[in-house]
C-alpha cells in the first residue's frame, strides 16, 4: 500500500511487511512490535509449522530409521516425533534446507540439494499467500489491532509477482537498506556463521560454475559446504539489493539499517514509517 502521512496516520489496523537481507533488523522490529502489542507474523515460522512440517518430519524419522533401536521403537510406535519450532529458532526449517556439497562433511548432494531448495520456494509462496487471512485471525480472534509481516531474506528470489502484488495490496513494504559502510560488517557476520540459504536456480548455476574451477574442484560432492556458503555470500547478497530495490520502489519504502537501529518503541518506529513515507513523497516523478 501507498500512503500519505495522513493516511498512514489514519489507517486504524496497520500491516507492515519488513523486507530485506537477515541481519538488518527485522526480528529486532519484530519482537519490539511484539511487545507493544503487534501480532508478529513470522513467514519462515509458518513454513516450517505449516508447510515443510512433514517433509522435516519425514527426513528425522530417516535418520532416525538406520539406528535398530530407534527403528523398533518408531515402527511399533512406542515413541513419535514432532517438531519443536520456535519463533525465535528455527532451527529444524535451516536444517532441512542444507548446505550443499560433500556429505562426509554434512552437504547434500546436488539432486537433493535443489529438491529441497524447491519444496521450500513452493512453501515460502503459500506462507505468503496466508498473510491476509492472518490480518484477519489477528484482529478477529487475538484481537491485535496491527500486524508486523516479518519474511525470510529470500523473498526477492521467488520471481513469483503475485506474491509481490498480494503483499503490497494488502501491506505497507518497508525495505531495510544496508548502507555500503556496513556491508562489508554484515557479510563478514554472515561468513562467520553460515547458515543455509535460498537461492534461485539460475543464480546457483551460475555461482557453481564459477566456484568450483575457481576451487580447482571437479564435482559438487567436492565441495565444502561451509566454504562454499561463505564465499557465495556476498555475491548472493549484491544480486539481491537491485531485487528488492525493484520492490520497494514501486511498491513500498525503503529505511537504512542505520535508521532501524536507533529505533526503541513502536512510537519511534511510527516516526520512521512517516519519514520514510514523506521522503518517497518528496522525490519528485518523471514528467513522462
Amino acid at each position: 500500500m501507498k500512503f500519505t502521512v495522513e493516511e498512514f496516520r489514519a489507517w486504524p489496523h496497520k500491516c507492515v511487511t519488513l523486507l530485506g537481507m537477515s541481519g538488518v533488523g527485522k526480528t529486532f522490529l519484530s519482537a519490539l512490535l511484539r511487545r507493544s502489542d503487534w501480532f508478529h507474523y513470522s513467514g519462515d515460522y509458518r513454513i516450517g509449522t505449516r508447510y515443510l512440517d512433514e517433509h522435516i518430519l519425514d527426513l528425522i524419522k530417516a535418520h532416525a530409521m538406520r539406528d535398530p533401536f530407534l527403528r523398533d521403537l518408531l515402527r511399533s510406535d512406542w515413541i513419535f516425533i514432532r517438531n519443536n519450532i520456535k519463533v525465535n529458532d528455527l532451527g529444524p526449517v535451516l536444517s532441512f534446507v542444507g548446505k550443499l556439497g560433500n556429505p562426509e562433511l554434512g552437504g547434500l548432494p546436488l539432486a537433493e540439494f535443489n529438491r529441497r531448495q524447491a519444496l521450500y520456494r513452493e512453501a515460502e509462496i503459500a506462507a505468503m499467500f496466508d498473510v491476509p487471512d492472518f490480518i484477519r485471525k489477528a484482529q478477529e480472534i487475538y484481537g491485535y489491532a496491527n500486524l508486523v509481516n516479518d519474511v525470510g531474506g529470500s523473498l526477492c528470489e521467488l520471481d513469483e509477482p503475485r506474491v509481490i502484488s498480494l503483499l503490497a495490496r494488502h501491506s505497507l513494504i518497508l525495505y531495510i537498506r544496508v548502507p555500503e559502510a556496513d556491508e562489508i560488517k554484515l557479510i563478514k557476520r554472515a561468513q562467520a556463521d553460515p547458515k543455509p540459504l535460498y537461492y534461485r536456480p539460475e543464480f546457483l548455476s551460475a555461482a557453481l560454475a564459477e566456484y568450483l574451477p575457481a576451487r580447482a574442484l571437479e564435482y559438487v560432492a567436492e565441495i565444502d559446504p561451509d566454504d562454499f556458503t561463505r564465499w557465495v555470500f556476498p555475491r548472493l547478497f549484491h544480486s539481491r539489493v537491485p531485487r528488492y530495490e525493484a520492490i520497494a520502489r514501486p511498491h513500498g519504502y525503503t529505511v537504512s539499517s542505520e535508521e532501524v537501529a536507533l529505533i526503541r518503541d513502536e512510537e519511534d518506529f511510527l516516526e520512521l514509517l512517516e519519514r520514510a513515507i514523506a521522503r518517497a513523497d518528496s522525490v519528485p516523478t518523471d514528467a513522462g
